[in-house]
């Protein structure tokens, strides 16, 4: 495989194309026409079973893997994590809706959000939702209300800030002290919200979730807040007599966007984190909790790419260069949002040598609308070429926006050797259809 080729998925045909998944990425481009997303089904499979496999390996049948759905929601993903008998996390309505429509068994999902609205709460109990993960005391008491019109007994996990930073983005970083996110340990916020959830009648607190960030490649953090989560758990056994019997940590595993990024074997990192887990609750004597992982980006991220086709190359002597493509900010905004590295190929031309450094921007009206800058390319490019993004199944289609009035494009998912539309590409008339 090639140096630069950060994923095992890639491969360079004899007519010098960037295959994904054995298939021409640029006959797919003539075949569904650009920007278009592509998707690797094997690739999704196999990091599921990946994970569920490390995670057996380290707690048996006490764990289970849940897919964050964050990172990408179409009907066809929730069927996929059905059939690998996943688990799935979810954070607004609009997911659970997605998920019901493709029928995957709403019990084993988990409903995330620091704001859930009444009607998010109502509509998730009605649709059988498994647990909620609550991030506040208000949450708790519109849980109760609900449940109770009901007649149910709603299980909850509390969102815990066990305050640790996991030195990623600031924009991802989510264990600290100061998160929106959740309550905290330090502040004594964690065990308040304990005890009030414990006094709710018709809600059954089933132990607790933490996530600490994104894009982690280490597992020190991961072991720090394990400890923490662990201390924390000990400290409401003697303190308020309450023992959890399920402990989220939530996901952030890190995955590669340049080739100078490490590769995660997800099973050394998960076990590497199960054995603290065992060791630690052993340590303080408490019984070992059903542990849940909560994977998106690790799944999904790898398993995408984005096809454009070029515009305008766009020379400025002594300054810059610009390669202009047919999609931008509306189809991958990370790089707006987060100054996001990615990894991008001219497609059609992968036995040229880079002889021509270009900034590959978008077409949309903003002057931040940049897919990366300073990318190598063949001195030859030229209007009509591929240009292949690599790593976009994660946070890309799910951040997609119509501005400019720009169609979203469509999701082909890719398995041994066929493809096929699992998202169409969206019309004008599509854009309108909600106008009056």
């Amino acid at each position: 495989m090639r140096k630069d080729f950060i994923c095992e998925n890639l491969t360079v045909n004899d007519k010098g194309h960037l295959c994904l998944a054995g298939q021409d990425v640029v006959a797919l481009a003539e075949k569904y026409g650009t920007p278009l997303y592509l998707m690797d089904e094997e690739r999704i499979r196999n990091r599921c079973r990946a994970f569920k496999e490390a995670a057996n390996i380290c707690f048996g049948d006490k764990a289970f893997i849940a897919y964050a759905s964050k990172a990408v929601s179409f009907k066809e993903i929730y069927r996929i994590m059905q059939e690998e008998k996943m688990y799935i996390d979810v954070v607004s309505s609009g997911e659970i809706y997605t998920a019901a429509n493709a029928g995957f068994p709403l019990e084993h999902a988990l409903f995330h959000s620091n704001n859930k609205t009444d009607e998010d709460v109502a509509f998730a109990m009605d649709n059988g939702v498994g647990y909620f993960v609550v991030d506040n005391e208000e949450e708790l008491f519109v849980i109760e209300r609900e449940a109770g019109k009901r007649n149910i007994t709603q299980r909850v996990l509390l969102r815990i800030t066990p305050g640790i930073d996991s030195h990623t983005f600031e924009a991802v970083s989510t264990g600290k002290v100061d998160s929106k996110f959740g309550s905290a340990i330090q502040t004594g916020q964690a065990k308040i919200i304990t005890e009030i959830a414990l006094k709710r009648k018709n809600i059954s607190l089933s132990g607790y979730h933490c996530h600490i960030g994104s894009q982690i490649f280490s597992t020190d953090a991961f072991l720090k807040a394990s400890i923490i989560m662990a201390n924390f758990i000990a400290d409401m056994k003697k303190s308020i007599g309450y023992e959890a019997e399920i402990l989220d940590m939530g996901g952030g595993f890190g995955v590669r966007y340049l080739p100078s990024e490490p590769k995660t074997d997800i099973k050394s990192f998960l076990v590497t984190i199960g054995e603290k887990i065992k060791e630690t609750f052993y340590k303080l004597n408490l019984k070992l909790p059903v542990i849940i992982f909560e994977p998106g980006r690790g799944i999904v991220a790898d398993a995408g790419m984005t096809i454009y086709t070029v515009g305008t190359v766009k020379k400025i002597p002594d300054f810059v260069n610009y390669v202009s493509i047919d999609g931008g900010m509306t189809d991958n905004v990370r790089y707006a949002m987060y100054k996001a590295s990615y990894t991008l190929f001219a497609a059609n031309k992968m036995n040229k040598k880079s002889g021509f450094t270009a900034n590959v921007v978008g077409r949309c009206c903003e002057s931040g609308d940049i897919i990366q800058k300073k990318v190598p390319m063949p001195a030859s490019i030229k209007r009509g070429d591929i240009i292949a993004c690599l790593t976009t199944g994660a946070y890309n289609y799910s951040m997609a926006s119509n501005y400019n009035r720009i169609p979203r494009p469509p999701i082909v998912m890719l398995n041994k050797g066929d493809s096929r539309i699992v998202v169409r590409r969206e019309t004008f008339a599509d854009i309108c259809s909600l106008d009056e």
